[in-house]
């Protein structure tokens, strides 16, 4: 076994899920991730983690989507049962097809998904942590040789996360303490309330509020937004590419939106529910170990000199005890290159030109 695998393996229980003697595991695995569930079945043993193995494949939810009639029973009790059971909920993806619900019929995905709102949510009250193995699916969906993608997932997923923690708190403070972001670039100016929001240090670890490997961003939950903003970073979003979507926004509502490629999955996700045409994440990539766009959205959004927004549901850990954010069955990020011709302000202080920060070397100080 590639010893990289046993360091992605001992980074994702130690760091990331923080397994404990004794802990539940379920562990959730792709077709084509079989090293990596066995290097982590082993950190598990070893632990004293009590483990049990389930299979995630998109050619399964592909055949049984397609062939319902599209009335789902809503959260149902046996997956609810297993979740409030659970400790520790690990994801480790690894497709043979990362299209391989293309197919599948918008109206059925979005009822599937709405009736299992509260499946999401027992999820989320875990110990839960989604990485992928890096496979020759993901790897021709990057447009790369095999063993060049497993080099470039590696250095994205084995950082020095305390390190990179520390210079992400500089930005998670700003942004604490700050009222209002502006978003300035090519096809974009948009401005966001941050007032009374927590930033999550995403550090790749459940101690951080951080639940994806790799990770590497600063996020919070925005309201208010004014204002438009073009996504000019390629995507894929449920089968469908799309390119340079845009969106506008009025009194923090989408009001319209347009796209060169994929307008229609656009417009799919906007009508899935009132939440969805407002903003739940305002997120700043910040991990350099990513230095290219590979098309695949746990990648991308963390890249340094990029930022990306989700419509759809706010996370609990940037809103206030008690606090009910954006409210909805999806959460859709969508991503902005920064590195050219933009800035990124706090409260009318300028914190990031051209993808570089101000406590880094070639910050350009200039007025605007």
């Amino acid at each position: 076994m590639d010893e990289r695998i046993r360091e992605h393996a001992a980074v994702l229980v130690d760091w990331s899920a923080r397994v404990e003697a004794g802990d539940d595991v379920v562990l959730s695995v792709g077709p084509d991730a079989h090293e990596l569930a066995v290097a982590v079945a082993e950190k598990l043993g070893e632990r004293g983690a009590n483990l049990l193995a389930t299979y995630s494949s998109g050619e399964v939810s592909r055949a049984y989507l397609r062939a319902h009639d599209g009335d789902f029973d809503e959260n149902p009790d046996h997956e609810r049962a297993l979740l409030e059971e659970t400790d520790v909920y690990l994801s480790i993806g690894g497709g043979r097809n990362t299209s391989a619900t293309a197919d599948v019929p918008g109206e059925t995905r979005q009822a599937h998904r709405s009736a299992r709102t509260e499946i999401r949510e027992a999820r989320y009250e875990t110990r839960w942590v989604s990485t992928v193995h890096p496979t020759r699916s993901l790897a021709q969906q990057a447009n790369m040789a095999y063993e060049e993608y497993q080099e470039f997932a590696y250095d994205a997923i084995l950082r020095d996360w305390e390190s990179l923690a520390d210079e992400m708190a500089q930005l998670k403070t700003l942004l604490d303490e700050g009222s209002e972001v502006r978003l300035v670039s090519q096809g974009t100016d948009l401005t966001m309330r941050i007032d009374d929001r927590t930033a999550v240090n995403s550090a790749a670890s459940v101690d951080y509020d951080s639940h994806n490997l790799p990770s590497g961003e600063v996020f919070t939950a925005p309201s208010g937004t004014e204002g438009e903003v073009t996504f000019d970073v390629p995507m894929t979003l449920r089968g469908e590419p799309v390119r340079n979507a845009r969106l506008e926004f009025e009194d923090g509502e989408v009001v319209d939106y347009d796209a060169e490629q994929g307008e229609a999955v656009i417009g799919e996700i906007l009508d899935t529910d009132e939440g969805a045409r407002r903003l739940g994440e305002l997120g700043i990539g910040m991990n350099r170990g990513i230095d290219r766009y590979t098309d695949n959205i746990l990648f991308d959004e963390k890249m340094g000199e990029t930022v990306h927004l989700a419509v759809g549901r706010a996370y609990d850990a940037c809103l206030p005890e008690g606090e009910s954010g954006n409210e909805s069955a999806v959460h859709v990020d969508m991503i902005t290159d920064v590195s050219e011709e933009s800035r990124l302000e706090i409260d009318g202080e300028v914190v990031q030109r051209n993808g570089t920060f101000r406590w880094e070397d070639g910050f350009e100080e200039r007025e605007d």
